[in-house]
Protein backbone atom coordinates (compact mmCIF):
# COMPACT_ATOMS: atom_id res chain seq x y z
CA UNK A 1 0.00 0.00 0.00
CA UNK A 2 1.37 3.48 -0.95
CA UNK A 3 1.81 5.95 2.20
CA UNK A 4 0.53 9.32 1.60
CA UNK A 5 2.69 12.11 2.74
CA UNK A 6 2.36 12.68 6.55
CA UNK A 7 4.83 14.28 8.62
CA UNK A 8 5.33 15.49 12.11
CA UNK A 9 7.47 17.56 13.42
CA UNK A 10 9.36 17.32 16.99
CA UNK A 11 11.99 20.07 18.66
CA UNK A 12 13.96 19.84 21.66
CA UNK A 13 17.63 20.11 22.79
CA UNK A 14 19.02 19.62 26.31
CA UNK A 15 18.87 23.71 26.77
CA UNK A 16 15.09 23.33 26.63
CA UNK A 17 14.78 20.36 29.25
CA UNK A 18 16.59 22.21 31.59
CA UNK A 19 14.21 25.55 31.36
CA UNK A 20 10.83 26.69 31.56
CA UNK A 21 8.52 25.05 28.92
CA UNK A 22 8.55 26.57 25.62
CA UNK A 23 5.40 27.67 23.29
CA UNK A 24 4.31 28.84 20.33
CA UNK A 25 3.64 32.15 20.96
CA UNK A 26 7.13 33.21 21.69
CA UNK A 27 10.29 31.20 21.08
CA UNK A 28 10.14 29.78 24.84
CA UNK A 29 6.64 29.27 25.37
CA UNK A 30 4.13 26.34 24.20
CA UNK A 31 0.42 28.14 24.47
CA UNK A 32 -0.66 28.09 20.97
CA UNK A 33 -2.83 30.24 19.09
CA UNK A 34 -5.65 29.42 17.31
CA UNK A 35 -4.83 28.40 13.62
CA UNK A 36 -7.47 30.24 11.26
CA UNK A 37 -7.14 28.46 8.23
CA UNK A 38 -5.70 24.84 6.80
CA UNK A 39 -7.74 23.70 9.77
CA UNK A 40 -8.65 20.33 8.60
CA UNK A 41 -5.03 19.88 7.93
CA UNK A 42 -3.18 21.11 10.37
CA UNK A 43 -3.18 20.79 14.13
CA UNK A 44 -0.89 21.34 16.75
CA UNK A 45 -0.02 20.05 20.36
CA UNK A 46 2.51 20.72 23.03
CA UNK A 47 5.11 18.90 25.55
CA UNK A 48 6.53 20.31 28.37
CA UNK A 49 9.62 18.64 26.13
CA UNK A 50 9.22 19.07 22.88
CA UNK A 51 7.12 21.96 20.47
CA UNK A 52 5.74 18.90 18.43
CA UNK A 53 3.77 19.40 14.83
CA UNK A 54 1.10 16.89 12.90
CA UNK A 55 1.15 17.42 9.47
CA UNK A 56 -1.88 14.98 7.80
CA UNK A 57 -1.41 13.09 4.65
CA UNK A 58 -2.68 14.97 1.41
CA UNK A 59 -1.29 18.51 2.06
CA UNK A 60 -0.34 19.81 -1.70
CA UNK A 61 2.62 22.17 -2.32
CA UNK A 62 2.89 25.21 -4.10
CA UNK A 63 6.14 27.21 -4.39
CA UNK A 64 6.39 30.82 -2.74
CA UNK A 65 6.77 32.94 -5.83
CA UNK A 66 8.27 35.99 -3.61
CA UNK A 67 10.76 38.52 -5.16
CA UNK A 68 12.94 41.13 -3.09
CA UNK A 69 12.86 44.50 -4.42
CA UNK A 70 16.10 45.55 -6.16
CA UNK A 71 15.82 49.19 -4.81
CA UNK A 72 13.61 49.11 -1.52
CA UNK A 73 14.70 45.96 -0.39
CA UNK A 74 10.84 45.02 0.06
CA UNK A 75 9.42 41.87 -0.56
CA UNK A 76 6.46 41.13 -2.87
CA UNK A 77 4.32 38.80 -4.46
CA UNK A 78 4.33 39.16 -8.30
CA UNK A 79 0.95 39.45 -10.16
CA UNK A 80 -0.46 36.62 -11.72
CA UNK A 81 1.36 34.07 -9.39
CA UNK A 82 -0.36 31.19 -7.30
CA UNK A 83 -1.21 32.24 -3.17
CA UNK A 84 1.52 31.36 -0.69
CA UNK A 85 3.05 28.49 0.07
CA UNK A 86 0.51 25.83 1.44
CA UNK A 87 4.00 24.50 2.83
CA UNK A 88 3.73 26.85 5.79
CA UNK A 89 -0.06 27.12 8.01
CA UNK A 90 -0.42 30.35 6.20
CA UNK A 91 -3.20 31.84 3.36
CA UNK A 92 -2.73 35.01 1.19
CA UNK A 93 -5.65 36.07 -0.47
CA UNK A 94 -4.29 39.30 -1.88
CA UNK A 95 -2.03 40.18 -5.41
CA UNK A 96 0.83 41.52 -3.54
CA UNK A 97 2.31 43.00 -0.52
CA UNK A 98 5.59 44.66 0.49
CA UNK A 99 7.53 43.93 3.60
CA UNK A 100 10.37 45.33 5.22
CA UNK A 101 12.57 44.68 8.73
CA UNK A 102 13.77 48.04 9.75
CA UNK A 103 14.98 46.44 13.39
CA UNK A 104 12.66 46.50 16.10
CA UNK A 105 9.98 47.08 14.18
CA UNK A 106 8.48 45.79 10.94
CA UNK A 107 6.60 47.58 7.73
CA UNK A 108 3.90 45.27 6.15
CA UNK A 109 2.33 47.34 3.01
CA UNK A 110 -0.91 46.07 1.54
CA UNK A 111 -2.71 47.73 -1.81
CA UNK A 112 -6.10 48.21 -1.42
CA UNK A 113 -6.65 48.60 -4.74
CA UNK A 114 -9.98 47.50 -6.12
CA UNK A 115 -11.85 47.61 -2.55
CA UNK A 116 -14.19 49.67 -1.55
CA UNK A 117 -12.40 51.40 1.64
CA UNK A 118 -14.29 54.15 3.16
CA UNK A 119 -12.93 54.69 6.27
CA UNK A 120 -10.89 52.59 8.69
CA UNK A 121 -14.50 51.00 10.40
CA UNK A 122 -14.14 49.51 6.58
CA UNK A 123 -10.96 47.43 7.44
CA UNK A 124 -10.54 44.73 10.34
CA UNK A 125 -6.62 43.96 11.52
CA UNK A 126 -6.73 41.14 14.03
CA UNK A 127 -3.23 40.59 15.52
CA UNK A 128 -1.82 37.93 17.39
CA UNK A 129 1.79 37.14 18.76
CA UNK A 130 2.53 34.90 15.88
CA UNK A 131 -0.44 35.08 13.83
CA UNK A 132 -2.13 38.43 11.66
CA UNK A 133 -5.32 38.39 9.62
CA UNK A 134 -7.15 41.37 7.91
CA UNK A 135 -10.34 42.15 6.33
CA UNK A 136 -11.85 44.54 4.86
CA UNK A 137 -15.96 44.98 5.16
CA UNK A 138 -17.91 45.29 1.68
CA UNK A 139 -21.41 44.93 0.94
CA UNK A 140 -21.98 44.28 4.70
CA UNK A 141 -19.81 40.71 4.85
CA UNK A 142 -15.78 40.76 5.69
CA UNK A 143 -13.92 39.75 2.80
CA UNK A 144 -10.47 38.23 4.14
CA UNK A 145 -7.58 39.88 2.03
CA UNK A 146 -4.49 38.24 4.22
CA UNK A 147 -4.83 35.67 6.86
CA UNK A 148 -1.10 34.45 7.98
CA UNK A 149 -1.38 31.91 10.97
CA UNK A 150 2.42 31.19 11.50
CA UNK A 151 4.72 34.67 11.09
CA UNK A 152 8.29 34.49 10.72
CA UNK A 153 8.66 35.47 14.75
CA UNK A 154 6.60 36.58 17.74
CA UNK A 155 5.50 40.41 17.61
CA UNK A 156 3.64 42.18 20.44
CA UNK A 157 0.09 42.58 19.48
CA UNK A 158 -0.99 45.50 22.30
CA UNK A 159 1.72 47.65 20.04
CA UNK A 160 0.50 47.24 16.09
CA UNK A 161 -0.43 50.69 14.70
CA UNK A 162 -2.16 50.34 11.30
CA UNK A 163 -3.33 53.19 9.09
CA UNK A 164 -4.39 53.72 5.67
CA UNK A 165 -1.70 55.58 3.50
CA UNK A 166 -3.72 56.73 -0.06
CA UNK A 167 -4.42 53.08 -1.45
CA UNK A 168 -2.55 51.01 0.85
CA UNK A 169 -3.18 49.71 4.33
CA UNK A 170 0.32 49.89 6.61
CA UNK A 171 0.85 47.36 9.88
CA UNK A 172 3.99 48.52 12.06
CA UNK A 173 4.39 45.55 14.20
CA UNK A 174 6.76 45.13 16.97
CA UNK A 175 9.35 42.11 17.48
CA UNK A 176 9.49 40.68 20.57
CA UNK A 177 13.39 39.75 19.84
CA UNK A 178 14.68 42.94 18.47
CA UNK A 179 17.66 41.07 17.17
CA UNK A 180 16.14 38.38 15.33
CA UNK A 181 15.95 39.58 11.54
CA UNK A 182 13.00 38.56 9.29
CA UNK A 183 13.73 37.66 5.71
CA UNK A 184 9.90 37.71 5.38
CA UNK A 185 6.41 38.41 7.19
CA UNK A 186 5.63 34.74 7.03
CA UNK A 187 7.45 31.59 7.79
CA UNK A 188 8.07 29.44 4.52
CA UNK A 189 10.49 27.96 2.44
CA UNK A 190 12.24 30.84 1.41
CA UNK A 191 12.44 32.86 4.36
CA UNK A 192 13.58 29.82 7.24
CA UNK A 193 16.20 29.41 4.49
CA UNK A 194 17.66 32.66 4.33
CA UNK A 195 17.17 33.28 7.96
CA UNK A 196 18.59 29.85 8.68
CA UNK A 197 22.34 31.05 7.16
CA UNK A 198 22.26 33.98 9.39
CA UNK A 199 21.41 31.83 12.75
CA UNK A 200 23.36 28.97 11.82
CA UNK A 201 26.52 31.01 11.54
CA UNK A 202 28.60 28.51 9.27
CA UNK A 203 27.78 25.15 11.84
CA UNK A 204 27.13 22.36 9.67
CA UNK A 205 23.98 20.34 10.19
CA UNK A 206 24.02 16.28 10.08
CA UNK A 207 20.85 14.54 9.11
CA UNK A 208 20.64 10.78 11.57
CA UNK A 209 18.26 7.95 10.97
CA UNK A 210 16.72 4.67 9.84
CA UNK A 211 16.84 5.36 6.57
CA UNK A 212 20.08 6.15 4.25
CA UNK A 213 17.77 7.50 1.02
CA UNK A 214 15.25 9.46 3.65
CA UNK A 215 18.53 10.94 4.85
CA UNK A 216 20.25 11.38 1.70
CA UNK A 217 17.03 13.26 -0.39
CA UNK A 218 16.36 15.99 3.14
CA UNK A 219 19.87 16.56 3.11
CA UNK A 220 20.39 17.38 -0.69
CA UNK A 221 17.15 19.55 -0.04
CA UNK A 222 18.48 21.49 2.61
CA UNK A 223 22.03 22.00 1.19
CA UNK A 224 19.99 23.73 -1.43
CA UNK A 225 17.88 26.06 0.95
CA UNK A 226 20.86 26.95 2.85
CA UNK A 227 23.84 27.08 -0.12
CA UNK A 228 25.92 24.78 1.82
CA UNK A 229 27.77 21.87 0.30
CA UNK A 230 26.32 18.65 0.19
CA UNK A 231 28.05 15.96 1.85
CA UNK A 232 27.04 12.07 2.15
CA UNK A 233 28.86 9.34 4.09
CA UNK A 234 27.65 6.67 1.99
CA UNK A 235 28.79 8.19 -1.47
CA UNK A 236 31.97 8.82 0.31
CA UNK A 237 32.64 5.71 1.68
CA UNK A 238 31.59 3.80 -1.59
CA UNK A 239 34.07 5.69 -3.79
CA UNK A 240 37.06 5.19 -1.50
CA UNK A 241 36.31 1.21 -0.86
CA UNK A 242 35.23 1.06 -4.60
CA UNK A 243 32.18 -1.06 -3.74
CA UNK A 244 28.49 -0.58 -2.77
CA UNK A 245 27.37 -0.29 0.94
CA UNK A 246 25.46 -3.38 0.78
CA UNK A 247 28.05 -5.78 -0.72
CA UNK A 248 30.22 -4.65 1.99
CA UNK A 249 27.69 -4.97 5.04
CA UNK A 250 27.28 -9.08 2.94
CA UNK A 251 31.26 -9.26 3.45
CA UNK A 252 32.52 -7.58 6.80
CA UNK A 253 29.23 -6.79 8.92
CA UNK A 254 27.30 -3.47 10.10
CA UNK A 255 29.91 -3.12 12.61
CA UNK A 256 32.71 -2.48 10.14
CA UNK A 257 31.04 0.22 7.99
CA UNK A 258 29.75 1.84 11.04
CA UNK A 259 33.60 2.34 12.15
CA UNK A 260 34.51 3.54 9.24
CA UNK A 261 31.74 6.15 9.03
CA UNK A 262 32.61 6.48 11.96
CA UNK A 263 35.82 8.16 10.39
CA UNK A 264 34.63 9.91 7.93
CA UNK A 265 32.67 11.72 10.24
CA UNK A 266 35.85 12.13 12.25
CA UNK A 267 37.37 14.13 9.16
CA UNK A 268 34.62 15.64 8.49
CA UNK A 269 33.99 17.16 11.84
CA UNK A 270 36.21 20.31 11.31
CA UNK A 271 34.09 21.04 8.06
CA UNK A 272 31.19 23.85 8.10
CA UNK A 273 28.70 24.90 5.96
CA UNK A 274 28.04 21.66 4.87
CA UNK A 275 24.65 19.14 4.77
CA UNK A 276 26.09 15.75 5.67
CA UNK A 277 23.67 12.72 5.20
CA UNK A 278 24.55 9.62 7.19
CA UNK A 279 24.39 6.37 6.65
CA UNK A 280 20.91 4.61 8.20
CA UNK A 281 20.26 1.22 9.32
CA UNK A 282 22.56 -1.18 11.78
CA UNK A 283 25.62 0.21 9.57
CA UNK A 284 25.38 3.82 10.41
CA UNK A 285 27.45 4.98 13.24
CA UNK A 286 24.81 6.78 14.52
CA UNK A 287 22.92 3.84 16.02
CA UNK A 288 25.63 3.64 18.36
CA UNK A 289 25.36 5.58 21.50
CA UNK A 290 29.52 5.80 21.51
CA UNK A 291 29.91 7.04 17.83
CA UNK A 292 28.02 10.48 18.70
CA UNK A 293 31.26 12.27 19.24
CA UNK A 294 31.66 14.01 16.18
CA UNK A 295 28.01 14.55 15.20
CA UNK A 296 28.02 16.97 17.99
CA UNK A 297 30.00 19.19 15.96
CA UNK A 298 27.21 20.44 13.82
CA UNK A 299 23.10 20.31 14.47
CA UNK A 300 22.23 16.89 14.53
CA UNK A 301 18.42 16.25 12.88
CA UNK A 302 16.60 13.17 13.65
CA UNK A 303 14.48 11.86 10.76
CA UNK A 304 12.28 9.51 12.70
CA UNK A 305 9.87 6.98 10.84
CA UNK A 306 6.17 6.97 13.08
CA UNK A 307 4.06 4.45 13.62
CA UNK A 308 1.28 6.47 15.46
CA UNK A 309 -2.01 7.02 13.94
CA UNK A 310 -3.03 9.87 14.90
CA UNK A 311 -1.73 13.02 16.81
CA UNK A 312 -1.96 12.04 20.00
CA UNK A 313 -0.48 8.41 19.80
CA UNK A 314 2.56 10.59 17.75
CA UNK A 315 3.01 12.99 20.52
CA UNK A 316 3.26 9.77 23.28
CA UNK A 317 5.73 7.78 20.99
CA UNK A 318 8.21 11.06 20.86
CA UNK A 319 8.05 11.96 24.23
CA UNK A 320 8.55 8.20 24.88
CA UNK A 321 11.76 8.41 22.54
CA UNK A 322 13.08 10.96 24.49
CA UNK A 323 12.52 10.15 28.19
CA UNK A 324 13.68 6.40 27.50
CA UNK A 325 17.13 7.76 25.57
CA UNK A 326 17.15 3.97 24.24
CA UNK A 327 18.06 4.45 20.67
CA UNK A 328 21.55 6.98 20.32
CA UNK A 329 19.16 8.85 17.75
CA UNK A 330 17.39 10.62 21.00
CA UNK A 331 20.99 13.06 20.90
CA UNK A 332 19.97 14.47 18.43
CA UNK A 333 19.25 18.34 18.79
CA UNK A 334 16.42 18.29 16.19
CA UNK A 335 13.72 15.62 16.10
CA UNK A 336 11.42 15.60 12.97
CA UNK A 337 8.55 12.91 12.87
CA UNK A 338 7.57 10.82 9.69
CA UNK A 339 4.32 9.16 9.57
CA UNK A 340 5.04 8.34 5.81
CA UNK A 341 7.29 9.02 3.28
CA UNK A 342 7.39 9.69 -0.87
CA UNK A 343 10.80 11.50 -2.16
CA UNK A 344 9.19 14.26 -3.90
CA UNK A 345 7.95 15.64 -0.27
CA UNK A 346 11.73 15.98 1.02
CA UNK A 347 11.36 19.64 0.96
CA UNK A 348 8.32 19.53 3.26
CA UNK A 349 10.46 17.39 5.65
CA UNK A 350 13.06 19.80 4.88
CA UNK A 351 11.54 23.06 6.26
CA UNK A 352 10.46 21.34 8.91
CA UNK A 353 13.84 20.55 9.57
CA UNK A 354 14.82 24.82 8.55
CA UNK A 355 11.70 25.43 11.33
CA UNK A 356 12.89 23.24 14.13
CA UNK A 357 16.82 24.48 13.91
CA UNK A 358 15.26 28.48 13.71
CA UNK A 359 13.32 27.85 17.22
CA UNK A 360 16.45 25.51 18.77
CA UNK A 361 18.83 28.25 18.73
CA UNK A 362 16.38 30.91 19.49
CA UNK A 363 15.81 29.65 22.56
CA UNK A 364 20.02 29.74 23.02
CA UNK A 365 21.71 32.21 20.43
CA UNK A 366 25.07 31.28 22.14
CA UNK A 367 24.82 28.11 20.66
CA UNK A 368 26.68 27.91 17.46
CA UNK A 369 29.17 29.43 19.36
CA UNK A 370 29.61 26.40 21.36
CA UNK A 371 29.67 24.15 18.24
CA UNK A 372 32.39 26.38 17.49
CA UNK A 373 33.96 26.02 20.49
CA UNK A 374 33.37 22.64 21.00
CA UNK A 375 35.41 21.81 17.16
CA UNK A 376 38.47 24.30 18.32
CA UNK A 377 38.43 22.07 21.75
CA UNK A 378 38.96 18.43 19.05
CA UNK A 379 35.68 17.28 19.53
CA UNK A 380 36.33 15.38 23.31
CA UNK A 381 32.61 14.14 23.54
CA UNK A 382 32.09 16.65 26.63
CA UNK A 383 29.10 18.24 24.34
CA UNK A 384 27.14 20.31 25.65
CA UNK A 385 28.99 20.65 28.73
CA UNK A 386 32.08 21.25 27.38
CA UNK A 387 34.98 20.98 29.88
CA UNK A 388 38.33 23.83 29.65
CA UNK A 389 41.62 23.39 27.54
CA UNK A 390 43.34 20.57 28.44
CA UNK A 391 40.73 18.29 29.68
CA UNK A 392 41.26 14.94 29.03
CA UNK A 393 38.04 12.84 28.78
CA UNK A 394 39.72 9.58 30.13
CA UNK A 395 40.97 10.91 33.45
CA UNK A 396 37.35 11.17 34.65
CA UNK A 397 37.93 14.56 36.22
CA UNK A 398 35.19 16.76 36.41
CA UNK A 399 36.02 20.76 35.72
CA UNK A 400 33.87 23.52 35.46
CA UNK A 401 31.85 23.77 32.07
CA UNK A 402 33.13 26.56 29.71
CA UNK A 403 29.92 26.58 27.56
CA UNK A 404 28.50 29.35 29.64
CA UNK A 405 31.69 31.59 28.90
CA UNK A 406 31.11 31.74 25.03
CA UNK A 407 29.98 34.76 23.70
Amino acid sequence: MKWLPSCSVSRYSQILMAGAAPSLSSPLSFSTAPRHNLQSQLSLSKTSFCNFLYLKRGLSLYSPFLTRHPKTGFFYRRKGTKPNSILSPNSLKTAEYEFSDGGAELELRLPLSGQTVHSSRDLFVDVHESSLTIRVQATGSFTTLMEIANLYGTIKPSETIWYIDEDQLVVNLKKHDSDLKWPDIMENWESLSTGAITLLKGTSVYIVGDSTDINHEVAKELSVGLKYTPLSTSELLETYVQRTIDSWVIREGPDSVAEAESAVLESLSSHVRAVVATLGGKQGAARGHDKWRHLHAGFTVWLSRSQALDEASAKDEALREKQEGSQAYSNADVVVKLGGWEPEHARLAAQACLSALKQLILTDKKLPGKKSLYIRLGCRGDWPNIKPPGWDPSSGEDHQSLAQQVV
